[in-house]
């Protein structure tokens, strides 16, 4: 399986995702092209190799109708896509043209893209401008997007979509994200680290504020890494291909860079079992054993008891058995034919299964059965029962 692991020590925003993605792709230059090929209005694209602290690595650039927009990162400028749509308080007061939602996806939909890249751009843009909405009191409808932050907005949205779609990774892991702590100025004053925008989007997702004074996750680098992102955690075990370095502008002690590992894992999809169980106050334990037994012949996943109390004070057993998802009714009725109860609660569940097989080995007591399973990086191994016990008789 194709995982992609994304690293946030230092946080994330759109232009840094471009760069690290870019690299990725083996030819940065190449990328630049195809970006450049996509004739956003008045957007373009330059990545650059550039060196900080010994470290190389790859930094996006974005001009906006020739004047250069993403030295704005990671700066205590309330950067593009914090306030969209209010004026920039940095020599951009000349631009009044402001967007609404519906511009935006205009201007996406009349790229020349996919139509996985056109819908994957929107609902990202939809998830900055939904945040935005709730920040500041308004609809989605009534939420506009100052001219340049837009198309620069834009411009990262898109790319990091046609780069992940060239990728193509089954599943992404993003790390914690480092949100970094303090205030930022805007046009509505000063605000706190994570900006209001920035913490509704990163709500439901892993994130501490670290031990560095700045602003270092952006609205769109979180709703980015929120779209795309299957699991969020450390590292899984793989084995990596390729790491894309994309650098950030401002320059901390520790450098400023998102890092992107691609590579394969064994990993399986998770399996998906049924769940059957219900509660038995009025059974002997000769029958529960006998239909505990009898629900494994008829090829019962796993079946077992727990001791509760039930209503009145009565002790209690609860029977919960395990069986395929296709084999779920023929397990109800079998639970109704088999016990006293008048109810079974079910629910599906995902589990990971390791890989296993039977091995035979020759022990001076004779042959024996050896169940070695294996797989998330680990390897069992454990000899069978029956077989050990049969041994006991021959030492």
């Amino acid at each position: 399986m194709k995982v992609m692991y994304i690293e946030c020590n230092m946080g994330a925003a759109g232009d840094m995702l471009t760069a690290a993605l870019a690299e990725l792709t083996g030819d940065t230059k190449k990328a630049e092209a195809k970006l450049n090929a996509l004739n956003i209005p008045k957007v373009t694209y330059a990545l650059n190799e550039i060196n900080r602290s010994g470290i190389t690595g790859t930094h996006s650039d974005v001009d906006i109708d020739g004047e250069h927009e993403h030295e704005h990162h990671h700066e205590h400028h309330h950067e593009h896509d914090h306030e969209h749509h209010h004026d920039h308080d940095h020599e951009h007061h000349h631009h009044h043209h402001h967007s609404s939602l519906k511009d935006i996806e205009e201007i996406i939909n009349a790229l020349s893209v996919s139509d996985k890249v056109k819908a994957d751009a929107i609902a990202v843009y939809k998830l900055i401008a939904e945040a935005e909405s709730e920040v500041h009191g308004k609809t989605v409808e009534e939420i506009h997007f100052h001219e340049v932050g837009t198309m620069d907005a834009i411009a990262d949205v898109t790319a990091v979509c046609l780069l992940m779609e060239e990728i193509a990774p089954s599943k992404v892991v993003v790390s914690p994200i480092n949100t970094g702590y303090g205030h930022v100025h805007c046009a509505h004053g000063i605000l706190s680290v994570p900006a209001p925008a920035t913490a509704l989007l990163l709500k439901g997702i892993p994130s501490y504020q670290g031990g560095v004074e700045g602003e270092l996750i952006t609205p769109t680098g979180a709703a980015l890494l929120k779209y795309f992102a299957t699991d969020f955690g450390r590292m899984p075990v793989m084995s990596v291909d390729k790491i894309g370095t994309g650098m950030g502008t401002k320059e901390f002690a520790q450098v400023n860079c998102v890092r992107i590992f691609l590579g394969e894992t064994e990993e399986k999809p998770a399996d998906s079992v049924v769940e059957l169980q219900c509660n038995l106050d009025d059974m002997t334990g000769e029958d529960i054993g006998y239909a505990a037994s009898y629900l494994m012949e008829q090829g019962a996943l796993d079946v077992f008891t727990t001791p509760i109390g039930m209503k009145k004070n009565r002790p209690g057993i609860l029977l919960t058995v395990l069986c395929k998802i296709e084999d779920k009714d023929k397990f109800a009725k079998l639970v109704f034919e088999n016990t006293t109860t008048i109810g079974i609660r079910y629910q599906v569940k995902e589990r990971f299964v390791l890989d296993r097989r039977i091995e035979e080995v020759n022990t001076r007591f004779g042959k024996a059965r050896v169940k070695i399973s294996e797989g998330y990086g680990t390897v069992k191994a454990k000899p069978e029962y029956d077989d050990t016990a049969n041994m006991t008789d021959k030492m």
